[in-house]
C-alpha cells in the first residue's frame, strides 16, 4: 500500500493500463489482502485518478501465507514460505480481488478457499508428511463464485482463481500436481461432481491458471479439458505484440500459437512466453471482441508496459467484451 500511496512507477503503470483498457469488471491477482481492504481501496483510488471508477470492490482472505508450522512440505524447509496453505511469506500476500462497475450479490457468494485437496474427485495427490493431507487446502490463493447483479433476477457468476505455478519451491511434484488440480476444480464444479451444484445462470471463468495448454512445465490435460468444456467458450484473445515477442529459441520451439501468449518470460533459463491467463465465458454468451494488451514495439501505447528491462509485471492484461443485453 505504501508504494500505491506514493504513486510508485510500478503502481502507476498498472493503473494506467487498467484505465486505458477500461473494463467493467477487473480481477486482480498478486495484491495484498489486509484489514479493511486498505491496499485494494488505495489501488482503486489510483485507477480512478487515471480516469476509471470502480464503485464496487470484493476480496476475501487468501490461502497464501497462511502458515502451518507443524505441517511442512519438506523437513528441510520448515518455517519457509512453502510451509503455508499457499506459498507466501505472510498472511494476505499475493491475494485476489475484484473491482467492478456492476453490483455484486454478497449473499450468493461461494468461497471454496477452504476446500480440501483430498476432496477433489480424481485428485492427483502427491506424497505428503503425516497429517498434512487432513488439512491441506486445494487453493493456492482462492476459488470464488461471485455473482454480479444484472437485473432483479439475473446474475452472471464469475468463477475466479489464481493457481500456483507448476514448478517452484521445495517440492516440484507437489506444486505440479496442485497446479493441475486447481484448474480441475472448476471442471468438477461445472460437471456437478462436488457437493455444491453449479449455478444455472451463465458463468465466466476468470483467472491465472499458470498453465499453458501446450507448452511449459505443467500438466496440460486440465487446461485442455476446461478450454473444451461444453458449457464454456474460448474467445482466444490475441495480440500482435505477443506474436512479435516470440523470438527466443524456447519461444520458437513452442507448439502453442505465440499470439495467444499472456506473459513475457525472456530469461534464458525460463519457460519462454506462455498463455497462462484466461477469460472463458459461458457458451450462451455472445462475445463481441477479445484481446491481450501487448502493443507491438512501434505502437504509441507501448510506454504503458513500463521499462522494458524492469517492467512492472511480465504478465499482460487480457480482456473480453461480452454482450449481456439478453440477460437483463
Amino acid at each position: 500500500m505504501r508504494d500505491i500511496n506514493a504513486q510508485a512507477p510500478v503502481a502507476v503503470s498498472k493503473a494506467q493500463v487498467i484505465a486505458h483498457i477500461a473494463p467493467d469488471v477487473l480481477v486482480l491477482s498478486g495484491i495484498d489482502h489486509d484489514h479493511g481492504q486498505a491496499t485494494l481501496t488505495a489501488f482503486r483510488d489510483l485507477i480512478a485518478a487515471h480516469g476509471l471508477d470502480f464503485p464496487f470492490t470484493f476480496a476475501l482472505p487468501s490461502n497464501a501465507g497462511l502458515h502451518l508450522p507443524d505441517q511442512p512440505v519438506s523437513a528441510s524447509h520448515s518455517g519457509s514460505a512453502d510451509d503455508a496453505q499457499g506459498f507466501g511469506r505472510y498472511r494476505g500476500e499475493r491475494a485476489l480481488a475484484l473491482l467492478s462497475r456492476l453490483p455484486i450479490d454478497p449473499e450468493m457468494v461461494r468461497d471454496f478457499s477452504t476446500f480440501l485437496w483430498r476432496d477433489l474427485p480424481d485428485a492427483l495427490l502427491p506424497t505428503m508428511p503425516p497429517g498434512r493431507l487432513e488439512i491441506q487446502r486445494l487453493s493456492s490463493t482462492g476459488h470464488w463464485d461471485i455473482p454480479l447483479i444484472l437485473g432483479p433476477q439475473q446474475r452472471l457468476h464469475l468463477l475466479i482463481y489464481q493457481a500456483g505455478p507448476p514448478v517452484f519451491g521445495s517440492d516440484a511434484q507437489f506444486n505440479r500436481n496442485r497446479n493441475h488440480d486447481e484448474t480441475a476444480f472448476w471442471l468438477a464444479y461445472l460437471n456437478q461432481r462436488l457437493p455444491q451444484p453449479p449455478p444455472g445462470a451463465p458463468v465466466v471463468v476468470l483467472g491465472g491458471s499458470n498453465l499453458d495448454p501446450f507448452d511449459g512445465d505443467g500438466m496440460h490435460t486440465a487446461m485442455h479439458a476446461l478450454l473444451d468444456h461444453p458449457r464454456l467458450q474460448d474467445p482466444e484473445p490475441t495480440s500482435l505484440g505477443a506474436a512479435l515477442a516470440a523470438i527466443s529459441q524456447k519461444d520458437l520451439s513452442h507448439r502453442g500459437p505465440p499470439e495467444r501468449d499472456t506473459v513475457h518470460w525472456p530469461q534464458e533459463n525460463g519457460p519462454g512466453n506462455l498463455r497462462v491467463s484466461y477469460i472463458l465465458p459461458d457458451a450462451r454468451l455472445r462475445v463481441h471482441a477479445s484481446g491481450v494488451f501487448w502493443p507491438q514495439p512501434d505502437s504509441p501505447d507501448t510506454y504503458l508496459l513500463g521499462d522494458t528491462d524492469a517492467p512492472p509485471t511480465r504478465h499482460r492484461m487480457i480482456w473480453v467484451d461480452l454482450d449481456l443485453t439478453d440477460l437483463n
